[in-house]
């Protein structure tokens, strides 16, 4: 697979270079309004009755920043915050040893929790409700069950796909929180704000103009503007000027819908060889040479949600907006 600069998901150079990127309280986080402003409530609440805050549930597509969300909660709490992952935990005995570790109001983050196996759910089930766990202990006619209690604390659970989660672990979630693509005002706000901690100085429209090509996601706006400041520092003076900003971005092929080349090949293979569709995932995978999984994990969702192409019972097909775009004839 080719690599994409606009990609959603994290390596593990992002998330240490990322870290340095993210806010630390509730009023630093830019964007996601009505879900900050539904958090900030239950928190102070929480403090209020010096009660650990109820368990969250985090959904949303990619790179939106549920793990910083995370790290604010236990701030705003004045807590740790443990964090692993759904695939990390293979045994009953991984999630033992991850809660046993926690302190009374702690947060465990627990990232793609739509990938936990169904044995290790039906462990967390007593861990979020009762605050214990049922270990089982040995093999065969001597296994036994031993209970952990455990001290009161907070679930985060991050996922990008909120309907692969089973309804029993879905419903013990007292706060689900869907976190939505971003405006490009908030977008903005971030680009200048991730500017000056890169020490950059960037003209505010090109701030715009980053934020407008970066499909709605932090993630790939801080991305976007790191290249940009490497072309800015060798093919300028260091500043990022709006005509600095459209050059690299026309260099690294991210048109002004924030599409790249790959999102062109998937748009025009469905206009120019199925007639704008439909056309099944599979067929439509295969013609650019992809998985089909990340063509609905990856790629869909931006195009879905700026309306270039839409979901059928019979396949997916290129909208209006998708042709326009292109400047292709409407297909008769």
């Amino acid at each position: 697979m080719e690599e994409r600069i606009l990609t959603n998901e994290a390596t593990h150079f992002d998330d240490s270079f990322e870290q340095s990127l993210r806010p630390q309280l509730l009023q630093q986080y830019i964007g996601q309004q009505q879900a900050k402003d539904n958090l900030s409530i239950f928190i102070e609440a929480a403090k209020g009755r010096e009660e650990s805050l109820d368990h969250v549930l985090l959904y949303g597509p990619p790179g939106l920043g549920k793990t910083t969300l995370a790290t604010v909660i236990g701030n705003e709490m004045g807590v740790n915050v443990r964090m692993t992952s759904g695939p990390a935990i293979e045994r009953p005995g991984d999630l033992a040893a991850v809660v046993s570790s926690l302190e009374p109001g702690d947060v465990l983050f627990i990232d793609e929790i739509h990938r936990l196996n169904r044995a290790i759910e039906e462990v967390l089930y007593p861990a979020m409700e009762d605050f214990c766990l049922d270990i089982m202990v040995g093999k065969g006619p001597t296994a036994r069950s031993v209970r952990l209690d455990l001290p009161p604390f907070t679930l985060i659970g991050a996922t990008t796909r909120a309907g692969s989660l089973s309804a029993p672990l879905r419903d013990r979630f007292g706060v689900p929180l869907r976190l939505e693509y971003y405006e490009v005002e908030p977008l903005t706000e971030i680009v200048i704000r991730s500017a000056g901690l890169f020490e950059v100085q960037i003209d505010p429209q090109a701030a715009v103009e980053l934020a407008k090509r970066s499909r709605g996601t932090p993630r790939i706006a801080n991305r976007l503007l790191r290249r940009v400041r490497d072309y800015a520092q060798v093919r300028g003076n260091g500043t990022i000027t709006l005509a600095i900003a459209q050059e690299a971005l026309d260099m690294l092929q991210v048109d002004h819908h924030g599409l790249d080349q790959i999102d062109h090949q998937l748009l025009q293979s469905m206009m120019e060889r199925f007639r704008g569709g439909p056309v099944g995932i599979d067929t439509l995978a295969a013609s650019i040479g992809e998985e089909s999984v990340t063509i609905e994990d990856v790629y869909e969702p931006y195009l879905l949600q700026i309306g270039f192409i839409q979901r059928t019972a019979r396949g997916r097909m290129a909208t209006e907006k998708a042709y326009a775009h292109f400047g292709y004839p409407l297909p008769q």
